[in-house]
């Protein structure tokens, strides 16, 4: 989740419908600026007993970032804390419980984005082993409950570990429990706006089954193959899902902005601090009247806040985020924007993807997002295919995409063989959390332990 760093004292007021589409249209860059930004959260656990280590406690969270800063990373600090820390290679920040993410800096090609992600996971591996800690990459803990957890010393988490109760009964879950990966991709104008974001969201949960790696609660199989993504389903309805407005006719930047006007607000930054506006409205603040802070009006900063704190399949700020993921290992991490940068970012590929989804219903996407927390691949597609057969087509169609783009590394390498992990997944014909059941039910005999030796980075 995002992290604030100041309040801006000339920030301009928002106060019409320009203002609020403002940063989606400065999101517009010419192809040659497109950019690729990929996020990726991990679990960090106490090597000599799978604990979660609590961010104050001796060789804990905190100790963790500021030994980091030893590679030139920067403190971001919230109060008297060190919620997160700033560098060339992007920003490491704190989820709730303290599952530590990269939110990478904007790469030009894929080549990149795997040497920062190596780089990232070779400084936490050596500072583990000096703090006697282990990273892990899954979509959820798996054997960990909520009570077991730690909370990070940030303020909007206070706040929104307060509202989710009220909105849903997986928002703690959410919050606590779960990782993810995540792709940020540009886009030149509205309307490759408009068809980026429909493919990606028809395609979403095709990313979710192919990286489903969340299969255990609490030490046993859950019942389904991505439960981090079966939380998203009943954290808070008013901020999830899958959009179904971005299909209709006339979507654009305004659309958006008329739906973020109807997201409840989480919270105000004002002065290095977070005041509680949960479940207020944000209309209501641009006529002065948000009961938080009676009187004020917003400014750009606080829209942009707000933006950040809808979680679609897909979100728009001034990019398109791809949401869909559970976290995973090295090879995975680099394996997902590579799947969106060959759809998304060469034009054949683009259209050739969106002949794909074209004529999937409105409710058969719904009922395709429905299944695949379950059913994974064998879910089936609104045109009557499994989502398997989907897979293969579409990553023929991502592969094209990146030979087109002819990013070579030092050794003539294109980017397609980031796709890999994929390929090996529809061969093998299971997804990662059936392969990980199939441990547990075999080589692990039913104990959930072998899991921390096994898929720890």
């Amino acid at each position: 989740m995002s992290t604030r760093q100041v309040s801006k004292s000339n920030d301009p007021i928002v106060a019409n419908i320009a203002d609020l589409i403002a940063p989606m249209a400065a999101g517009e860059k010419p192809r040659t600026r497109w950019r690729i930004g990929t996020e990726h959260e991990k679990l960090v656990y106490r090597t000599a007993d799978h604990r979660a280590p609590s961010y104050d406690e001796p060789g804990g969270i905190r100790d963790l970032l500021m030994a980091l800063t030893r590679y030139g990373w920067e403190p971001i600090v919230e109060g008297d804390n060190v919620i997160a820390l700033a560098g060339d290679d992007g920003t490491i920040s704190l989820e709730p419980a303290g599952q530590l993410e990269l939110s990478g800096a904007p790469v030009c090609n894929l080549h990149q984005t795997c040497a920062e992600t190596g780089r990232h996971l070779k400084q936490v591996k050596a500072v583990g082993e000096e703090l006697g800690l282990g990273f892990m990459g899954l979509g959820m803990w798996p054997d960990k409950a909520r009570a077991d957890l730690p909370i990070m010393p940030k303020g909007r988490y206070a706040i929104m570990l307060a509202h989710m109760p009220r909105v849903g009964s997986l928002g703690l879950d959410m919050m606590l429990r779960t990782c993810t990966i995540q792709t940020n991709l540009d886009y030149c104008s509205e309307a490759n706006m408009v068809q980026k974001f429909r493919v990606s969201l028809a395609l979403q949960p095709l990313a979710t089954a192919l990286f489903a790696n969340s299969p255990f609660t609490e030490g046993r199989p859950n019942g389904f193959l991505s439960y981090r993504s079966h939380i998203w389903t009943d954290t808070d309805p008013a901020r999830t899902g899958m959009l179904p407005f971005v299909f209709d006719e006339g979507f654009g930047y305004e659309r958006y902005a008329q739906y973020m006007l109807n997201v409840p607000m989480y919270f105000v930054y004002r002065d290095g601090k977070y005041i509680d506006a949960a479940g207020q409205n944000f209309q209501d603040f641009m006529a002065g009247k948000l009961p938080a802070l009676p009187g004020e009006l917003p400014t750009l900063s606080d829209w942009n806040d707000h933006l950040s704190t809808a979680f679609p399949e897909v979100r728009l700020k001034s990019f398109l985020e791809m949401r869909g993921a559970d976290g995973g290992p090295w090879n995975r991490i680099c394996a997902l924007p590579a799947f969106w940068v060959g759809v998304l970012y060469d034009n054949a590929a683009l259209d050739a993807a969106w002949d794909v989804v074209k004529d999937w219903s409105i409710e058969g996407q719904q009922q395709l997002r429905d299944e695949v927390p379950r059913l994974a691949l064998n879910a089936r597609a609104p045109d009557g295919r499994t989502l398997r057969e989907v897979a293969a087509q579409i990553l023929d169609i991502a592969s094209a995409g990146l030979a087109a783009r002819d990013e070579v590394n030092s050794m003539g390498e294109n980017e397609v063989g980031f796709l890999n992990p994929l390929r090996e997944i529809l061969a093998d014909g299971r997804v990662p959390a059936e392969r990980l059941l199939d441990r547990f039910h075999s080589a692990w005999g039913g104990d959930i332990a072998p899991i921390y030796g096994e898929k720890s980075f």
